[in-house]
């Protein structure tokens, strides 16, 4: 059996480097900055009849822009899936987008292989109006969409996770358009935020462990649950597509990321962080 991850803008959505000046104050504004992050990805459980018996991998989330010029993300992630009986599948899922400091525009590309062999092509923009979220496709063909004018976009997403973590909320829902799958599905999103963790708390073995960089930072645990809205709930219950977990520093780097696949489960440790040089507006 081959299995194809799905990147989510939201990224994968998934890591923002946010400074603000001094202490980071709640009302403090949220300030994105450039960075890179490379995670290594381990098979954590599996539940079920699930085939899985191993994963492997890694994810690159680079991030670069400014409040000005917008902001771009390359992300590409790798893995080999054993599923018993010396059988292996590799997906590569790379992709990129770039999304308005405004939030009101996106832009989408992604390809997705598995064994090395092109199965999926989105290639596509978004506008959000006053009254619709406006979608055009151009791969896997050509189509237009009209959405909620409630639709968040992947980075609008985190900065509202921030946002809610400083002020105190645990949780948040909305609407989620990140052009993954074949461009034309919109998630409902749960997010749930829990306390701050202490700084003695949660110890790791990974990158941010050695380098002592973010030992004096606030940071909560995030998990975001993703609901396809097209697929009606039995009895007002509808089990998430896939969740995404980590912890999220009140900078914004996130470590210890967990996938949830519904019938397995991955880890993924931060094994390279590197904080790029950030770009001033004009």
């Amino acid at each position: 059996m081959d299995y194809a991850f799905t990147p989510r803008g939201t990224a994968l959505t998934l890591i923002l480097i946010v400074f603000a000046s001094g202490a980071c104050a709640q009302d403090a504004p949220i300030v994105l900055v450039p960075h890179r992050a490379v995670y290594d990805l381990a098979l954590e459980k599996t539940r079920g009849n699930s085939q899985v018996s191993a994963v492997r991998g890694r994810i690159l989330y680079d991030f670069d822009g400014n409040a000005c010029e917008g902001y771009a993300l390359e992300f590409r992630q790798v893995s080999e899936v054993g599923s018993g009986e010396d059988k292996e599948s590799t997906s590569d899922l790379r992709s990129t987008t770039w999304e308005g400091a405004d939030a009101k525009s996106f832009k989408f590309t992604s390809q997705n292989f598995v064994n090395d062999n092109l199965v999926d092509t989105v290639d596509g923009h978004a506008e959000r109006k006053p009254d619709e979220t406006a979608v055009e496709l151009l791969k896997p063909e050509q189509k237009t969409l009209d959405l909620d004018a409630k639709v968040v976009f992947p980075t609008e997403h985190m900065v509202r996770v921030i946002a809610a973590a400083r002020s105190g909320k645990s949780i948040l829902e909305f609407p989620v358009y990140d052009g993954s799958d074949t461009g034309q599905k919109v998630f409902d999103t749960l997010t749930v935020i829990g306390r701050k963790i202490a700084p003695s708390e949660r110890q790791h073995d990974d990158v941010v462990a050695t380098d002592g960089k973010l030992a004096a930072i606030a940071r909560w645990p995030v998990t975001i649950s993703y609901f396809d809205k097209s697929k009606k709930a039995e009895n007002n219950e509808q089990a998430p597509a896939y969740a995404i977990g980590f912890e999220l520093y009140e900078n914004g780097i996130s470590r210890a990321l967990v996938l949830d696949y519904n019938d397995f489960v991955v880890t993924g440790k931060l094994s390279s962080l590197e904080l790029k040089q950030p770009k001033p507006c004009p």
